[in-house]
C-alpha cells in the first residue's frame, strides 16, 4: 500500500504523519515545540532552537515510522507549519542564529520604520500583507542593524518550513504561500519584489527562489535517512503555510467554499482567484496570501475566539471544575447546560469581544471587551451565552466582509479546530449567519495537506481536486433554524453598534 507523510510544525508540537491515500491517519509521532528564552539580557526575547527543531522533526518520523511495516511505502513527504520565523544559515548549511520566534516583539522599531519609509497601504498593494513586528523582513532588518556580521556571513535566510526542506534534502527553494509571510513578495508577479527589496535594502540573493506549493524539490539524503528512519531517496515536496493546507481536505480552495479554523483565535479562509490588494480591504483586517492550490489566492482574517470561552472558564468556572472533580465528568458540560438554559439572546446581555483589541472586522488596539445590559437578575448562563452570541456576532460582521470588501458569496461553510466540539457554539453560529456549516470528519487537517501536496507532486493524485474527492470524510451538519437567523438579525443590528459607541471610552481608558 503506497502510504504519504505530512510534517506540521506547530507551535506547539512537531508531528510526523503517515496517511493512506484516502487520507487515513495510518501513523503519527510527535515532540514538543519548545519556545526559549535564552538571553539572560533580554528575557521576553522568544527563539526556537534549530537543532530542537530539527531534532524533533527527525524523531516524530521516527515514531510514525516504527509503526509501519516499510519505510518505503511512504512515496513522498512534505511540510507545513507557522509562516514567519527564519534562520540564517552559511554556505557550509550551517545556522548562525536562532529562529526568532513569532510570539518575540524585538523587532518592534523595524515595525514603526517600515510603516514610516515604506507605508502600510504600499507594501499591501504590493505583498497583500499587514505590516507585522513578526514578519520576516524585520527579523532580516533586526540582524542587520543588531548582529551585522552573522548577516555578513550568511548565505541564505529560510523559513522554518525551507529549514527543514533542507534537512531532509539539502535543496534550498520555498513555495508562494511561504513567501507571502517574508513581506517581500509580490503577489501579482509571484515573486520578490524589487521596489521592497531596494527599499529594504535585502539581498534578493539572501532569499530562497519561490515555487508553486506541490513541486518536487529533492530527495531524502543519506544522513537525513539515518536520522529519520525515512527511506533515501523518497521524494521531498514543497508543503505550505498550515492554515492553506488545512484548506486542501476540506475543499476550501474552491471559490464559495469558506474555511472556519475554530481555535484560540478564529481564523477564517476565503479562496479567491485574484489578490484584493486595497486600502479597504487593509483596512478591515485581512490579508492576501498565495494559496497552496495552484493558480488560486487566500483572503484571511483572524480574531479572538475560543480564548474568551477559556478566560470565562478561569473567572467563573470554579464551582464547576470542582462539581466534575468530585462527581466525575467535564466542567465544560455543566457550563454549557447553563448557557442553554438562557434564552436566545441572553436575557438581553450582549458581549464585545475584544479583549485583545479589534483586529478585524476593524483594526483597533485600543478597543477593549465589554458586557452590556446586565441586570440584578442576569444569570451566569447568560453571561456565558452572551459570550458565545458576541464570538457569532463577530463572525458575522467578517462574514459581511468577505461579502462587500472581498466580493466573495459563501456558498458553503465548513469548520475545523477544537470550536467545532462545542455544539451550543456551532448551532449558534449556523442560526446567526443563516447557513448550514459542517464539521468533516478529518484526521488533522494541516499535515494531511501537507500530504496532499506530496502526493500531488509525485503523481498519486491529478491535483487539489482529485485528491479531496479520495480523502474528504463529510461530518456532522448544523442546518440554521430560520427563526433564530431572523431574531439574530434584529440583534445584530444593535451588536453592530457596541463598538463604535464603546471606542471613544475604551480609548480613555
Amino acid at each position: 500500500m503506497d502510504y504519504l507523510m505530512g510534517i506540521d510544525l506547530g507551535s506547539t508540537s512537531l508531528k510526523a504523519i503517515v496517511y493512506d491515500l484516502d487520507g487515513k491517519l495510518v501513523a503519527s509521532g510527535s515532540r514538543p515545540t519548545e519556545v526559549r528564552h535564552d538571553d539572560p539580557d533580554h528575557p521576553d526575547w522568544a527563539i526556537w532552537r534549530p537543532e530542537e527543531i530539527w531534532g524533533g522533526v527527525a524523531e516524530a518520523c521516527k515514531d510514525a515510522i516504527s509503526k509501519i511495516d516499510d519505510p518505503a511505502a511512504i512515496k513522498a513527504v512534505a511540510v507545513t507549519g507557522m509562516g514567519m520565523d527564519g534562520v540564517p544559515m552559511d554556505s557550509a548549511g550551517k545556522w548562525l542564529y536562532p529562529f526568532i520566534s513569532w510570539h518575540c516583539l524585538r523587532t518592534a522599531p523595524q515595525q514603526q520604520w517600515w510603516l514610516e519609509h515604506i507605508g502600510a497601504e504600499k507594501t499591501f498593494s504590493i505583498t497583500g500583507n499587514p505590516v507585522w513586528a513578526m514578519n520576516s523582513a524585520l527579523r532580516i532588518l533586526w540582524m542587520r542593524e543588531n548582529q551585522p556580521d552573522i548577516l555578513d556571513k550568511a548565505d541564505k535566510w529560510l523559513l522554518i518550513e525551507d529549514f527543514v526542506n533542507f534537512m531532509l534534502s539539502g535543496e534550498i527553494a520555498t513555495d508562494y504561500s511561504m513567501a507571502s509571510n517574508t513581506l517581500l513578495f509580490d503577489q501579482k508577479a509571484r515573486d520578490y519584489s524589487d521596489e521592497l527589496l531596494a527599499a529594504a535594502g535585502i539581498d534578493r540573493a539572501l532569499l530562497a527562489d519561490p515555487k508553486p506549493s506541490g513541486t518536487v524539490i529533492g530527495e531524502i539524503h543519506a544522513a537525513a535517512a539515518e536520522a529519520t528512519g525515512l527511506k533515501a531517496g523518497t521524494p521531498v515536496v514543497l508543503g505550505g503555510h498550515d492554515f492553506l493546507c488545512a484548506c486542501l481536505p476540506v475543499g476550501a480552495f474552491k471559490p464559495g467554499v469558506v474555511q472556519d479554523v475554530i481555535g484560540t483565535w478564529e481564523i477564517i479562509v476565503a479562496a479567491v482567484g485574484e489578490p484584493v490588494l486595497t486600502p479597504d480591504v487593509l483596512n478591515m483586517g485581512w490579508w492576501m496570501d498565495s494559496h497552496v492550490a495552484r493558480g488560486a489566492y487566500a483572503a484571511m482574517g483572524s480574531a479572538v475566539a475560543l480564548s474568551m470561552l477559556e478566560w470565562y472558564r478561569a473567572q467563573f468556572g470554579q464551582a464547576e471544575a470542582a462539581k466534575a472533580e468530585a462527581e466525575g465528568g467535564v466542567d465544560w458540560d455543566y457550563l454549557l447546560a447553563q448557557a442553554a438554559e438562557s434564552p436566545p439572546g441572553a436575557n438581553g446581555v450582549m458581549f464585545l469581544p475584544h479583549f485583545s483589541g479589534s483586529t478585524i472586522p476593524v483594526i483597533d488596539s485600543d478597543s477593549k471587551g465589554a458586557f452590556v445590559g446586565l441586570r440584578n437578575v442576569t444569570t451566569r448562563g447568560d453571561v456565558l451565552r452572551a459570550v458565545i452570541e458576541g464570538l457569532n456576532f463577530q463572525f458575522l460582521q467578517i462574514v459581511q466582509g468577505v461579502e462587500t470588501a472581498l466580493k466573495v458569496t459563501p456558498e458553503k461553510f465548513v469548520a475545523v479546530g477544537g470550536g467545532t466540539q462545542n455544539t451550543l457554539l456551532m448551532q449558534n453560529k449556523a442560526d446567526m449567519v443563516g447557513r448550514a456549516f459542517e464539521t468533516p470528519e478529518i484526521e488533522e487537517a494541516t499535515p494531511l495537506g501537507a500530504a496532499i501536496l506530496a502526493g500531488i507532486g509525485v503523481g498519486l493524485y491529478a491535483d487539489e481536486a482529485d485528491a479531496f474527492t479520495r480523502v474528504y470524510r463529510p461530518g456532522k451538519v448544523y442546518a440554521p433554524d430560520t427563526e433564530m437567523t431572523a431574531l439574530y438579525a434584529e440583534r445584530f443590528e444593535t451588536y453592530k453598534q457596541l463598538y463604535p459607541a464603546l471606542a471613544p471610552i475604551s480609548k480613555q481608558l
